[in-house]
C-alpha cells in the first residue's frame, strides 16, 4: 500500500512540475505575440467592444469625457488595435467639444488642454494611419485647432535661458 501511495506521489509531483513548466512557456507565447503584432482575438474583442460603447457615447449619448476614458482604455490595452484609428478620431473630436463646452458631461480640463489633447490623437492618426478613413477628417481638425503656440512649445526652454 505505501508503495502505490508514494508511487501515486511521485507522478502527481512530475504532473505538477509539467503543467506548471507549460503555464511559463504559454506567458512567453503572449508575450512574444504582443511584441511581433500578433493579435490576440480576446484583447482584440475586448477592444472591439469598448469601441462600439465609446461611439454610443460620442454619437448618441454626447458623453465626451465617457467616450474619451474608453478609447484611452483601448489606447493604453491595445496599440494595435485594428481599429485605432477610428479610436484616435472619436479621442480627438471628444476632446474638441468638450473644449467647446459642448455635450451632456462637464469638461474635467481646461479648454487649452483639451485641445491639446485634441492635436496629440489627430497627430497620432495622421502620422500612424496614412490610409485611414478618418485622416481627411482629422487634417481638417488640425488646421482648425491651429499650430501649438510658441511659448507652449518654448516653456520647456524657459529653464535653459542664462
Amino acid at each position: 500500500m505505501k508503495k502505490v501511495a508514494s508511487l501515486f506521489f511521485v507522478i502527481s509531483l512530475l504532473l505538477f512540475c509539467a503543467a506548471s513548466s507549460a503555464l511559463a512557456q504559454g506567458n512567453t507565447n503572449r508575450q512574444q505575440a504582443k511584441t511581433t503584432n500578433v493579435i490576440d482575438p480576446a484583447i482584440e474583442a475586448d477592444s472591439l467592444h469598448n469601441l462600439e460603447v465609446a461611439r454610443h457615447y460620442f454619437k448618441l449619448k454626447k458623453a465626451y469625457r465617457a467616450a474619451i476614458a474608453r478609447c484611452d482604455e483601448i489606447i493604453a490595452s491595445n496599440p494595435t488595435f485594428s481599429k485605432l484609428d477610428e479610436v484616435l478620431y472619436i479621442a480627438g473630436e471628444s476632446s474638441v467639444r468638450l473644449s467647446e463646452n459642448r455635450g451632456k458631461q462637464a469638461p474635467n480640463l481646461p479648454p487649452d488642454k483639451l485641445r491639446e489633447e485634441a492635436r496629440r490623437y489627430f497627430t497620432q492618426l495622421v502620422k500612424d494611419h496614412p490610409t485611414s478613413s478618418f485622416r481627411d477628417e482629422a487634417e481638417k481638425e488640425l488646421r482648425a485647432l491651429g499650430e501649438v503656440k510658441a511659448e507652449q512649445q518654448g516653456a520647456g526652454n524657459k529653464s535653459q535661458k542664462p
